[in-house]
C-alpha cells in the first residue's frame, strides 16, 4: 500500500489497523543526542486517546507507547525510532453487520473498489485510530522544535453553530473536555455535543492552530510551499473537509489595500493576513491555520445504504463512536504541524552554505 509515509528528511511511516493487534511506526531523520522525554510523548497520546471524557468514544485504550529502537539512555541515537502501540479494547463484533455493507460517507465503498477487499472492523487501515502513530511522531518533533524555540498550540474554536467569541486563555485548553480556550464557550460546546450524542447524531467543528517563533525562510517558492505542505498534512487527517491559513476565505471580501501586510523596520509586519507565509516561505510572523472537520459519519440513526451486491438496505451504526471529533483532533493537528515544520527546518539546513 502506497501512501503510508509523510516527510522527506523527518519521515514517519506507519502500519497497523484499528482492530489488529497493534499499530505503530518508524520515524527517520531524528537528529542524534536529543534528550527525549517519553513521558511527554505519552502525555500527547493521552490527550488523543479514546475514553477520556463523556463526550468522546468510550473505547478504552491505554495507548501506551513501546519504543523499540533509536533511543539509548534517554537520548536519540540518530537511528530510526521504531515504536508500537497495542490495541487493547477492540469489539469487532460491533461491525459484523457491515461486513457486506457500505456505510454512507465512509471509506468502505472506495476502499473495496480500490483493493478488492477491506477490513470492515472499525474501518481497518482507514480508521482514525491510525492518528495515534502520528501523535507519537509529532510529540517527538515538538520536543526538537521546543529546543529551537518554536512552539505550536491548537484549540477548538467552533462546534456546530457555537463559535469562539471573547477572550482566549491558552491555559484553559486542557482544562475542559472540548479543548476550547474560553470557559463559557467551552460549556456551550459541551452542552451541544451531549445533546447531539443523546439524539444518536454527530456534529462537526473546527480547530485553530498557531505556530510561533518560526524563523523566516522555511518552505519552497514553487511546489513545496510551506502552506501547501501544511494543507496536505491537515487534509490527511480523518474527517477534515477544509483548510485555510492567514486570512483564508475572509480575503475574498477584502481589498488589496486592506489585505497587504505592511512591514515594520525589523521585517515584522503590522498585520498578519499572510498567516506567516509569503510566496510559500515563512516570513517570521506566527503561522496561523484553521481546519474544518465534518460531522462523524457513523451515526446511530437508521439510514438508506447499499450492500456489496448493490441492493438497497437500511443501516444504523453500532458500538462506540465520537459524537464530535474536534476535541480529540487538537493533538493530532499539533502533531501534523510539528512533523511538517521540523521536516522543513531540516530541509532548509541544506539550502545555504
Amino acid at each position: 500500500m502506497a501512501g503510508s509515509s509523510i516527510g522527506t528528511i523527518f519521515k514517519l511511516s506507519t502500519f497497523g489497523e484499528s482492530h489488529g493487534p497493534a499499530i505503530g511506526g518508524i520515524i527517520e531523520g531524528v537528529p542524534a543526542n536529543v534528550l527525549l522525554n517519553v513521558d511527554e510523548v505519552q502525555y500527547e497520546l493521552d490527550r488523543r486517546k479514546p475514553g477520556q471524557s463523556a463526550i468522546v468514544t468510550q473505547r478504552k485504550e491505554s495507548d501506551s507507547i513501546q519504543l523499540l529502537s533509536g533511543v539509548f539512555e534517554g537520548k536519540t541515537t540518530g537511528a530510526p525510532i521504531g515504536f508500537v502501540i497495542k490495541n487493547e479494547d477492540q469489539k469487532s463484533k460491533d461491525y459484523n453487520h457491515i461486513k457486506n455493507s457500505y456505510r454512507p460517507s465512509h471509506a468502505d465503498f472506495t476502499y473495496d473498489k480500490k483493493y478488492g477487499n477491506r477490513d470492515y472492523r472499525g474501518g481497518g487501515r482507514s480508521s482514525a485510530r491510525e492518528t495515534a502513530s502520528w501523535v507519537v511522531a509529532g510529540a517527538i518533533a515538538k520536543q526538537v522544535l521546543n529546543n529551537l524555540g518554536i512552539d505550536i498550540v491548537a484549540y477548538v474554536d467552533q462546534v456546530g453553530g457555537v463559535k469562539l467569541i471573547g477572550e482566549i486563555d491558552y491555559n484553559e485548553i486542557d482544562n475542559n473536555p472540548v479543548r476550547c480556550p474560553n470557559v463559557a464557550v467551552a460549556r456551550e460546546m459541551e452542552t451541544l455535543i451531549k445533546e447531539i450524542k443523546k439524539s444518536g447524531d454527530t456534529v462537526g467543528g473546527s480547530v485553530k492552530c498557531e505556530i510561533n517563533h518560526l524563523p523566516p525562510g522555511l518552505g519552497e517558492p514553487v511546489f513545496n510551499k510551506l502552506h501547501a505542505e501544511l494543507g496536505r498534512a491537515m487534509l490527511s487527517i480523518n474527517a477534515v473537509k477544509g483548510f485555510e491559513y492567514g486570512s483564508g476565505f475572509d480575503a475574498i471580501e477584502m481589498r488589496g489595500s486592506e489585505h497587504n501586510d505592511i512591514f515594520n523596520p525589523d521585517g515584522s509586519t503590522q498585520t498578519n493576513h499572510s498567516g506567516g507565509i509569503q510566496g510559500g516561505i515563512s516570513n517570521g510572523m506566527p503561522v496561523t491555520m484553521r481546519i474544518a472537520f465534518k460531522p462523524v459519519a457513523t451515526i446511530l440513526k437508521e439510514q438508506d445504504s447499499i450492500n456489496d451486491k448493490g441492493d438497497l438496505i437500511k443501516l444504523a451504526g453500532k458500538g462506540r463512536h465520537d459524537p464530535c471529533v474536534v476535541p480529540r483532533a487538537v493533538p493530532v493537528v499539533e502533531a501534523m504541524a510539528a512533523i511538517t515544520v521540523l521536516d522543513f527546518y531540516l530541509r532548509n539546513k541544506s539550502t545555504q552554505l
